[in-house]
């Protein structure tokens, strides 16, 4: 599936995105500031997340819940190498089955289960962007 938006459009790409999901875990795979976050913090809010979202760069995940929903964003960038993941138990936050956003996920390819949702962004002309879902 493909959506082209302008980020007018998030809360209706974000509702778009969980009716198709049939996995907790998004693979969110974009060049820098082309709108990750952006979409992730739609995603939360639809999920009924009135946390304030940030990405978690540093911290390498960030965890927001309510009374029914829990999520854990996790951004890879300065990661070296998959060990570092490993080292904050990367392996059971998967195994919890709360909601899983990640940034970078080519940085633990690996250690990613098979089951998961891949949403590509790329920027087109005039500031819109183009998104690609794929389920595996």
């Amino acid at each position: 599936m493909t959506i082209e938006y302008a980020l007018e459009d998030l809360q209706d790409v974000a509702v778009q995105i969980l009716k198709k999901v049939n996995n907790k875990i998004l693979l969110f795979d974009a060049a820098m500031g082309v709108g990750k976050t952006t979409l992730i913090k739609e995603i939360c809010k639809q999920l009924g997340i009135i946390d304030v979202i940030s990405s978690p760069t540093y911290a390498l995940v960030n965890e927001y819940k309510n009374d029914d929903v829990f999520i854990y964003h996790f951004d890879f960038y300065r990661i070296n190498d998959e060990e570092e993941a490993y080292q904050i138990g990367f392996d059971e936050y998967l195994d919890s089955g709360a909601w899983i956003f990640i940034e970078w996920p080519e940085k633990v390819s690996n250690l990613l289960p098979k089951r998961v949702t891949h949403i590509k962004i790329s920027l087109k002309e005039g500031g819109k962007r183009e998104l690609t879902f794929q389920k595996t």
